[in-house]
């Protein structure tokens, strides 16, 4: 059942997709006139299709993640197998990899074909209940099919940064005079939005689906494990642990599928704009609050 903050961040991230591809919709419509239009839709679907089938598999590929079998780690593999029972969820994949930096992150493109991936400094540095709070976070992702909305807006932001260097070649060579011998004035302006204005636009409007994804899964995850302290801790833990080892694995691409920003902290003022993630101190409050007001319909702590 929804809480309604998990409905608002929905509606929120609706809200976002559907103005990224509007983005894509109106540049593709002011850069080729219809034709332009159909151009854009049709390269949003091929690639949002490959997304689809394939994400996970690039994504685990790139961060260098090995799957493990319940004989390689029967004490993860049980936890797992227990917080994705109570989330009501198929057993995820299972996987680990050879990062120092203490992180995490879930990828998919449904509940029937997701995974879980965990970082060796992360098993180094929580404790059990901290460790089920994070692994709550990333079934909460899936859950929620974050994994996969996070794919579609990051192709969509895609796309319309293709188009948009698209749109800068047409100009340097004679898109510019084209219009201006045409009187497009109109369209000249539109040409320059597109190439200056939408992929940054487009990139703001991803991270912000990114960071409104983020507080859902925090208050999943909370609600999954039952201990919304033990994920506020680990949060903490994993924040000072990243600023200290930043990944050796992690990509600039993918930073926003982690549970902690992988290369540093999340900024303020302007610079929050830019970050993958919301600040931790705020997740924290967050969680804080939480655990004070009660906000579970069953906070059943994992048994021992």
């Amino acid at each position: 059942m929804f809480s309604r903050s998990s409905f608002g961040s929905t509606l929120r991230t609706t809200v976002l997709l559907a103005t990224l591809a509007g983005i894509l919709v109106v540049g593709g419509r002011l850069l080729g006139g219809p034709t332009g239009m159909v151009f854009g839709l049709g390269l949003a679907v091929v690639m949002n299709l490959g997304a689809y089938w394939f994400s996970d598999k690039i994504v685990l590929g790139m961060s260098g993640a090995k799957q493990v079998s319940q004989s390689e780690a029967p004490e993860l593999y049980a936890l797992v197998a227990e917080l994705a029972a109570r989330a009501k969820l198929p057993m995820p994949r299972l996987y680990i990899i050879n990062d120092p930096s203490p992180n995490a992150f879930a990828t998919g493109r449904n509940p029937e074909h997701a995974a879980v991936a965990v970082n060796t400094g992360l098993l180094n540095l929580l404790g059990r209940d901290e460790l089920a709070g994070v692994i709550a976070h990333e079934l909460a992702h899936v859950r929620h099919r974050d994994t996969l909305i996070s794919a579609v807006a990051a192709t969509i932001a895609g796309a319309i940064t293709l188009i948009a260097n698209m749109a800068q070649w047409a100009f340097i060579f004679g898109g510019a005079n084209q219009d201006d011998e045409e009187g497009g004035a109109g369209s000249l302006l539109g040409s320059l939005l597109m190439i200056f204005l939408a992929p940054i636009a487009a990139m703001i409007i991803q991270l912000a689906i990114s960071r409104s994804r983020e507080y859902a899964a925090d208050a999943g995850g909370a609600r999954i494990s039952g201990s919304p302290l033990a994920l506020a801790s680990a949060l903490r833990k994993l924040e000072r642990g990243a600023q200290a080892i930043p990944s050796a694995r992690a990509n600039p691409s993918t930073a926003h599928m982690y549970i902690v920003n992988p290369f540093a902290g999340a900024g303020a003022g302007l610079a929050a704009l830019f970050s993958t993630h919301p600040p931790v101190q705020k997740r924290v409050e967050r969680l804080e609050a939480m655990a004070l007001h009660g906000d579970s319909d069953s906070f059943a702590y994992l048994p021992r």
